[in-house]
């Protein structure tokens, strides 16, 4: 390591030039990294509603639909607009009443449900399918493009109208996260450390790897908003201790070698790297984690951030020492006195109190437990959106105008009867919540042989293979009504075809709770194993994982215990990730905490000694880097205005700051509770023999 560290000194130069020149592909891969704005898409493709969404888009050429409902607009000017509409690049057909029969035809003769199914008022409703996915980039831009014709008398529903408006709030939100995360993390680096530059080149060391890790997703082809959202300000939070550690290394070593400045940054990236690898294996296990998930969004998630620990170090070791010796002119004439006083002068009274913080743990565990048990989620992608975007107020224009919250496709084979055809709608439609049925039979009528429908009609609901039909829910997504009416009616079409398929976004939605709250525990033990399995194989100890472990989980209890006490709805999201983020990426704290602890504990030090040394060494690194990582996701969480995200960074910063408090408190008195059964169950954990005797020999005199 030490060669390591004296060529990257050596090669500073030409470091910053490779680096910069290598800054022009990761660009060029970021630009052309599509951004997958559609969360339902990460479900399994093996699942029945994934396998319907595929027949939906072989038989009848269409992947995606929106509701539209037309305000005050006559039935010639709603059918030009049809007209319009189809017009559109990748709308495949617009359903209406005069798509199935001629405006010649009075409406007023219809059958009243018939009527209803298109006419409220002076409200018209119709259906807008597309040739392409739910999320491409086509259908979004139809949505947009059908917006503009009809202005304020258009209300565009449906998931497709959603990711659109996600799409606009991210593009427009993304580079403000990023400054925010960075401005924030600045002040506060400025406030923690002795000198108010060193903290720029920290941020501009962990934004190349950034870049780096964004333009690298090119290789994938699309990520998730989700990651592309949070990937930026999650790499900044979690790598941010390398700088500082490489920082404080630098610092030391200059004392050694004042002189002579390149020899001290050589040492400092020796001792750094050794340091860093270590701890950058439990974040990076937290990561690799969630890539066990069924539910592949934490695929998407957990290679980008893995990939974003890992060039961050090399990032750290390679082009932050390089820009430190280059500008040291400029960064030592900005050095100051940290403004944070010495924390270290309150390890005394924790470690004299232990049992106080033992006493308040198990105090805490209960209530921390029951929270975490308790927290509710919401499943709903759009429920939480801002209530001005224009597919949120469609939505509620047709949940009041027609009564429907959620649409479902029914899939079924065409050679079933029009008898059979007839008796399976009646019984859907005596469905609690079922609001309209609409497909052949609802427009034609059951009288009118399938012979006699024109060609040009019947295709809109048949192909060679399967029957379409749209069913109308009063009952909003994810809610346990709806999740009861589409198990009651996948009933019934089994009955009628054991082959049949309900599909939609909230039969998918109902399959997301089901495989996340499987993924949830499935991505809990392997995080909790790989990480119990690191800190074993670095301290080689039995005990020391489980109080480690231990400790951060209570931390997590706490976290995401504490929505259960506020009446907070979490995104589902946030119970899957959040645990195994925040164990991988804090439990760095204990670790440092722990070697310290080791460390003295093997000189001799009694456990009362050696607990203080190592919490008064470590507090302020503790400090430094939870903070840091709190100010790189505080400012996010509260300016998104996407839930989802915000939440997410909510979370990350209560969480860095929870375990902050836990490993700063907590962790030294299970130190000395278990002190002896630490050094019994681990290997050079404690005094040598010759040390041993020593002291035994200091204490008889």
């Amino acid at each position: 390591m030490k060669k390591f560290g004296k060529g990257v000194v050596k090669m500073r130069i030409p470091i910053l030039i490779i680096s910069l020149l290598l800054l022009i592909p990761s660009v060029i891969g970021i630009v052309n990294t599509r951004i997958n704005y559609d969360i339902l898409s990460y479900l399994p493709k093996d699942i029945e509603t994934m396998k319907g969404q595929d027949i939906l888009m072989d038989e009848f050429n269409t992947g995606a639909f929106s509701i539209c409902v037309v305000e005050g607009m006559d039935n010639k000017g709603v059918s030009a607009l049809r007209e319009q509409i189809e017009a559109v690049p990748h709308v495949k057909t617009v359903i209406w009443y005069d798509s199935i029969a001629d405006l010649s035809v009075p409406m007023q003769i219809l059958p009243d449900d018939m009527k209803e199914s298109f006419v409220n008022g002076e409200d018209t409703i119709m259906a807008i399918m597309y040739d392409t996915s739910m999320s491409s980039d086509e259908t979004m831009d139809a949505v947009k493009q059908i917006r503009a014709l009809a202005d304020k008398q258009c209300f565009v529903s449906g998931m497709s109208a959603v990711v659109t408006d996600i799409k606009d709030i991210c593009r427009e939100e993304m580079f403000a996260y990023v400054a925010i995360a960075a401005v924030l993390s600045c002040i506060i680096l400025a406030l923690t450390m002795d000198s108010f530059l060193a903290p720029v080149f920290f941020l501009l060391s962990i934004g190349v790897a950034i870049l780096y890790n964004l333009g690298s997703n090119i290789v994938s082809g699309e990520i998730c908003y989700i990651t592309q959202a949070l990937a930026a300000v999650l790499q900044l939070g979690v790598t941010m201790d390398y700088s500082i550690f490489l920082w404080h290394s630098y610092e030391e070593n200059q004392q050694r070698f004042p002189d002579d400045k390149k020899r001290a940054m050589s040492h400092a990236i020796s001792n750094t790297l050794g340091s860093v690898l270590s701890s950058s294996t439990t974040t990076v296990a937290g990561f690799v984690a969630l890539c066990f998930m069924t539910f592949t969004l934490g695929l998407d998630l957990g290679v980008v951030m893995a990939k974003g620990v890992l060039l961050g170090v090399i990032c750290c070791v390679t082009i932050l020492p390089s820009m430190i010796l280059v500008f040291d002119k400029p960064i030592s004439k900005t050095k100051h006195k940290p403004v944070i006083p010495d924390l270290g002068k309150i390890a005394p009274f924790v470690v004299k109190h232990y049992k106080i913080f033992v006493a308040i743990f198990l105090v805490a565990l209960a209530p921390a437990l029951y929270g975490y048990t308790h927290t509710q989620v919401y499943y709903d992608l759009a429920g939480t959106l801002p209530k001005d975007l224009l597919s949120i107020q469609a939505n509620e224009k047709v949940d009041e105008t027609f009564q429907m919250n959620a649409t479902h496709i029914l899939l079924f084979d065409s050679k079933m009867s029009q008898k059979d055809v007839g008796k399976m709608m009646d019984e859907m439609e005596d469905v609690a919540g079922v609001s309209k049925v609409l497909g052949l039979e609802t427009v034609v009528g059951p009288s009118v042989p399938l012979e006699m429908i024109p060609e040009e009609a019947k295709e809109k609901f048949m192909s060679d293979n399967y029957q379409m039909m749209m069913i109308s829910s009063k009952y909003k997504i994810a809610s346990d009504e709806v999740n009861n009416q589409i198990t009651e009616l996948n009933a019934i079409l089994k009955g009628y075809d054991s082959q049949g398929m309900l599909i939609g976004e909230a039969p998918c939605t109902k399959d997301l709770i089901t495989i996340t709250d499987k993924d949830f525990k499935v991505v809990s033990v392997i995080s909790i194993v790989a990480v119990f399995l690191i800190i074993l194989l670095t301290f080689k100890s039995i005990s020391v994982p489980v109080i480690l472990v231990a400790v951060i989980e209570f931390a997590i209890f706490i976290n995401m215990g504490l929505p259960a006490y506020t009446g907070t709805v979490l995104p589902f999201i946030a119970s899957v990730v959040i645990g195994t983020i925040q164990l991988g990426a804090t439990v760095d704290y204990a670790i440092l905490m722990t070697t310290r602890y080791k460390k003295e504990r093997g000189r001799g030090a009694d456990k009362q000694e050696a607990v203080t040394i190592a919490l008064s060494t470590s507090i302020s690194s503790i400090v430094g880097s939870a903070l840091s990582f709190f100010a790189a996701t505080v400012g996010v969480a509260f300016y998104s205005r996407i839930d989802m995200i915000g939440s997410l960074c909510t979370l990350m910063s209560r969480g860095a700051i929870i375990s902050m408090f836990v490993a700063i408190f907590i962790l030294p008195a299970m130190f000395m509770v278990f002190d002896k059964v630490i050094c019994a169950t681990s290997v050079h954990f404690g005094p040598g023999k010759e040390k041993k005797a020593k002291a035994e020999k200091i204490n008889a005199v």
